[in-house]
């Protein structure tokens, strides 16, 4: 009999883990911009408002796009 099974699982399970921890931090750490730039929108954007509306409306809409294009970019860059 072969004991040596069971060590071939554990790197298999290692490896499994690093696998999905880099995409769990990259997804973390995007959603953690993204939220603290989502609190501070209104306070940008008043900012803006008062200099120019329409900067104002361009940053807003840049911000919501820019959400969206992060996970697209993501999305190309792992079909590649």
């Amino acid at each position: 009999m072969n004991t040596n099974n069971s060590d071939k699982s554990g790197s298999t399970s290692r490896a499994n883990q690093q696998d999905w921890r880099g995409p769990v931090i990259a997804a973390s750490a995007i959603m953690l911009f993204f939220c603290i730039g989502a609190y501070l929108l209104p306070s940008i954007m008043i900012y803006l408002g008062d200099k120019t509306v329409v900067g104002a409306v361009i940053f807003g809409v840049l911000f919501v796009l820019s959400f969206f294009g992060v996970f697209w970019w993501r999305a190309w860059v792992k079909r590649r």
